[in-house]
């Protein structure tokens, strides 16, 4: 059996952890792996300190890339869309209006910045609690594996 320590992560899960990172030297508080609706699951999801939603897609190749078509069904659920890819993807294949961050596992760059497409006031509170509920959840099964949450 493999040691905890021999275990390497996957690079997408490398990537959003220099997101992350990045995201809280800036103010925000991230959730890896979040469901804002049924059948989306975003890589990263941040709540900034002024209410602000950001969702960040992390790509570890062009294959992953091309891949995956759902990307464009997080657009509603953030004020702000990002790819974050490592240093020597080809960015060039990105489309246009998303944001672009490069992350290693360390850290991260915003290298651009999306234009903001606020969300529907009564969509971000109902986002906003979800998150709040996923961060609580997250924290009791940490402090009490064995709870019924």
């Amino acid at each position: 059996m493999a040691a905890l320590t021999d275990i390497v992560p996957a690079p997408g899960v490398l990537i959003a952890r220099g997101v992350c990172r990045h995201l809280h030297a800036l103010g925000f508080v991230t959730i890896t792996e979040f469901v804002p609706a049924r059948g989306l699951r975003v890589d990263v999801i941040a709540l900034g300190p002024k209410g602000e939603i950001w969702i960040v897609e992390c790509k570890s190749s062009r294959a992953d890339f091309t891949s995956d078509r759902k990307w464009s069904g997080y657009l509603e659920w953030s004020d702000r869309f990002f790819f974050a890819v490592d240093p020597d993807f080809p960015a060039e294949i990105l489309p246009d209006d998303p944001g672009v961050i490069l992350a290693d596992p360390y850290d991260a760059e915003i290298a651009r910045l999306p234009e903001a497409t606020p969300m529907a006031g009564a969509r971000r509170t109902a986002l906003t609690r979800s998150f709040a509920r996923a961060a609580a959840t997250r924290l009791a099964r940490l402090n009490d594996p064995d709870a019924p949450v």
